[in-house]
Formats: structure tokens, C-alpha cells, sequence
């Protein structure tokens, strides 16, 4: 299967998940207070989520689908996992991993101009 199937595919996969955890987050945050830092990691987290969901689908139409897919799945995975993981947790433990994933989503986006 061609690179740019997968990533297509993949693009796909990480919108749909990102519009289930924009439901949990509006209905799971509902009663909480508006600036709760939890709340703003997780619509951080989501914001993210949905804007490099879309870039997927850029990437699967690049010279090279393959290197700027898998930055900017592997920069999702860290920067809005780590956030997501957090806001729903509690747990600071990989907010470390978060900067890490924020340099991978940029180099995947300067992938798109391979």
C-alpha cells in the first residue's frame, strides 16, 4: 500500500478521534470552572489534535508522505497525548515528552516542502 494511502487513512483515524475527545472534554469539563488548568490542557490538547489532523491530509499529497506523516503523527502522539494524559489524570509525568512533540509536529510541517 502506497505512503500516501496510509497517511490518508491515518488522517482520517486522527480526526474522528479528535472530534470523540472534543465530546468528552465538552461533556467530561462541563461542570468545571472555565480556567481549571486541566480544562485548558485538554482544549489545548484537542485544538492541536484537530489543527495537524487536517495536515495529514496535506502530508499524504507531499513529495514525501511517508517522512512528513510520520513527524506529524509522532509529534501528535507526544505533544497532544502527553496534554491529554495530564488533563484527564492529573498526572504531570509526561509533560516532559509534550516540548518534544511540539519540535516534531514543526519538522513536520517543514517536511510538507520536501
Amino acid at each position: 500500500m502506497a505512503a500516501a494511502v496510509v497517511v490518508r487513512r491515518l488522517a482520517a483515524l486522527s480526526g474522528a478521534s479528535a472530534v470523540a475527545a472534543g465530546a468528552y472534554g465538552a461533556h467530561g469539563f462541563k461542570n468545571s470552572d472555565p480556567d481549571d488548568y486541566q480544562r485548558v490542557l485538554f482544549e489545548t490538547a484537542n485544538k492541536y489534535h484537530f489543527y495537524h489532523s487536517l495536515a495529514l491530509l496535506g502530508a499524504a499529497h507531499s513529495k514525501k508522505p511517508a517522512v512528513a506523516g510520520t513527524l506529524l503523527i509522532a509529534g501528535m502522539g507526544m505533544f497532544c497525548g502527553s496534554l491529554y494524559h495530564q488533563a484527564m489524570t492529573g498526572d504531570p509525568g509526561l509533560r516532559k515528552v509534550a516540548p518534544i512533540g511540539g519540535m516534531a509536529m514543526i519538522v513536520g510541517w517543514l517536511a510538507l516542502i520536501l
